[in-house]
């Protein structure tokens, strides 16, 4: 391979602007087409039209980028200028020719410390190397980074939902357009999570359910909304960085806590203006007089009996149903989970305060004669503490984590002996980014990477009809790490 030179980045932004969207020009057939090799379709493309993928198209018999480009920036406070080093094959059409310099995007941004490989294209899964290295010089350091876009079929999104309200069972499917695509997993605090993708939905299934994972995959990692559904669930609209739309209703707030954890916050403020407190949720329902806060603050026994299964004191699971009612379950009527009240304990008059975990539902009763509790007002000094569990609740968003096995062949463009760049992944010799993000590398075998794509630069992710997800991926290094497990540089 033979290289083409070494350019500043002033250079680079000058040639982006006059070449544009060029990425290379290939011989054009007989009848007009020309061969794409940016992936393993490998369409033949007429003049004025697109590939499947809608990423390369053929421009009078050039092969241009036809999606948004990025500009280069300067990086730092008039710091070195970083040095592009693209390769680009003489003679042999096979190998790698490609001047990423002039494509769509810019091959390489120096911004805030950070370099991506978003529009830098690539041609894996084939021994081509990776478009261009990227040298720089922070703290007088000699780094390299190689930057590329990889096709991966074995990836997939992590959601996280922050809402208490019931979606779906545990292991549920999830669908997109009627076509599985992922189920609902654990619960975590205060949200739902989704596993979505993986190589069984993009390729284990029909091409029809490839695809739409594929899509699915794309909107939500290029951070759009996209509408999902669980079987026997809800209905969800999730896009990253946005509030979750459960069953037509936008989420507002994030739950302070479980209902235990409530009265462990709040329990001094409550303890002079009520004397009981029962914190309605789907996972633990707390109840102030028998809870270890309500103990030490002395208050007496109410009396209650509340449904469902006792943890400790004053901690109870299951008392209802999931669903989309007070705390994550299915009741609308708070009164409905208390037993009763025992008579020779309870009191008329005894002041009975029912909230939820987001403070959104709340209740105030007071016993009468026949200790039957019956609504009053919320009296003022209450009022203030109800407010202040929606003050600590945070609000409720979508996450949304790429997550992708950066194995094959993408290695080979890095090194002659990909192992080798495995084992500095491991070794914490070489950094893995995402779209110029830090990504987190799974333990164990391979270079299995996570992160979150609001963290990324806009439209950062692409797709081709294999199916699979195109996503940027660069790896950073010291010079002699990247000699040493025979990486290339030019001369």
């Amino acid at each position: 391979m033979l290289p083409c030179g070494t350019l500043t980045m002033t250079d680079a932004i000058a040639r982006l602007d006059a070449s544009r969207r060029v990425v290379r020009q290939v011989p054009v057939e007989d009848n007009g087409k020309i061969r794409c090799d940016a992936c393993p379709v490998l369409c033949w493309i007429k003049d004025g039209r697109s590939g499947a993928c809608d990423r390369y198209a053929n421009e009078g018999g050039l092969l241009v980028r036809v999606d948004p480009w990025q500009q280069c920036q300067e990086g730092g406070d008039g710091g070195e200028a970083v040095a592009l080093i693209p390769f680009v094959a003489a003679g042999d059409p096979s190998n790698w020719n490609g001047d990423l310099l002039a494509g769509t995007r810019s091959a390489a941004t120096q911004a805030s410390g950070s370099i991506t490989a978003v529009g830098a294209t690539t041609t894996y899964p084939d021994y081509k190397p990776a478009p261009f290295v990227v040298a720089s010089r922070p703290d007088g350091v000699d780094l390299v980074t190689v930057v590329t876009e990889g096709i991966f079929s074995y990836c997939g999104v992590k959601v996280k939902i922050d809402t208490d309200r019931h979606i779906g069972e545990e292991r549920a499917a999830v669908r997109h357009g009627g076509e599985v695509v992922g189920h609902v997993t654990t619960g975590e605090y205060g949200s739902r999570m989704l596993s979505l993708g993986g190589v069984d939905q993009l390729t284990g299934g029909s091409k029809k359910q490839g695809r739409l994972t594929c899509e699915a995959l794309l909107g939500l990692c290029n951070r759009e909304a996209v509408t999902l559904s669980v079987d026997e669930g809800a209905e969800l609209v999730v896009q990253s960085g946005r509030a979750p739309i459960i069953d037509g209703e936008r989420e507002r707030l994030m739950r302070v806590g479980c209902g235990s954890a409530t009265i462990g916050m709040f329990a001094r403020q409550w303890a002079p203006h009520v004397d009981e407190v029962v914190v309605v949720d789907d996972h633990i329902t707390g109840v102030l007089s028998e809870h270890q806060a309500g103990v030490l603050l002395d208050l007496p026994p109410s009396g209650i009996r509340i449904r469902g299964a006792k943890s400790t004191p004053g901690r109870y699971f299951r008392v209802a149903e999931p669903g989309g009612g007070w705390g994550g379950t299915d009741i609308q009527d708070p009164l409905s989970i208390i037993e009763r009240f025992k008579p020779d304990v309870a009191w008329p008059g005894l002041r009975l305060l029912m909230v939820s975990t987001t403070g959104e539902q709340h209740a105030y009763f007071v016993l009468d004669d026949q200790r039957q509790a019956q609504p009053a007002e919320l009296p003022e000094e209450l009022v203030g503490s109800v407010a202040r569990i929606a003050e600590n609740c945070e609000p409720s968003l979508c996450t949304v984590l790429f997550m992708g096995g950066a194995g094959g062949s993408l290695r080979a463009g890095v090194t002659d002996n990909p192992i080798a760049l495995t084992r500095s992944v491991k070794h914490a010799l070489t950094r893995v980014t995402i779209g110029g993000i830090p990504a987190y590398v799974w333990p164990g075998g391979g270079i299995t990477v996570m992160a979150d794509v609001a963290d990324m630069p806009a439209n950062a992710f692409g797709s081709v009809p294999t199916p699979a997800l195109v996503a940027p991926i660069e790896f950073t290094m010291r010079r002699e790490d990247f000699l040493a497990m025979g990486g290339e540089l030019p001369a």
